[in-house]
């Protein structure tokens, strides 16, 4: 497959994880709101092709809700579980296979 096939693939690959796994607004099965997360996908595809660790995806995704979407509490605290941001590293961590092919 060539280079660019590659990088499109994951990138449709790294859609899918973040409204399936992530989602953090909850709005992955509003067919509407399939590009809700489409800004924070080339981020996310450079921290796996600099092979990032799990902790740094979630530190990234962390990042996203506080800072751009401001899902924290009155004390800042993040409002979305950090169980939340481990399944969808751990998913997307799994995509690197693509960019050995």
């Amino acid at each position: 497959m060539q280079k660019k096939a590659i990088s499109r693939e994951i990138r449709c690959q790294i859609r899918r994880v973040l409204m399936e796994k992530w989602d953090p607004i909850g709005v992955g099965d509003v067919p509407e709101a399939a590009d809700e997360y489409d800004r924070y996908i080339g981020g996310t595809y450079d921290l796996l092709e600099r092979n990032a660790t799990e902790s740094e995806i979630c530190e990234y995704l962390k990042l996203i809700e506080v800072q751009q979407m401001g899902l924290t509490d009155l004390e800042g605290v993040p409002l979305v579980p950090a169980e939340l941001r481990t399944r969808a590293a751990s998913a997307l961590i799994e995509l690197r296979r693509w960019f050995q092919s």
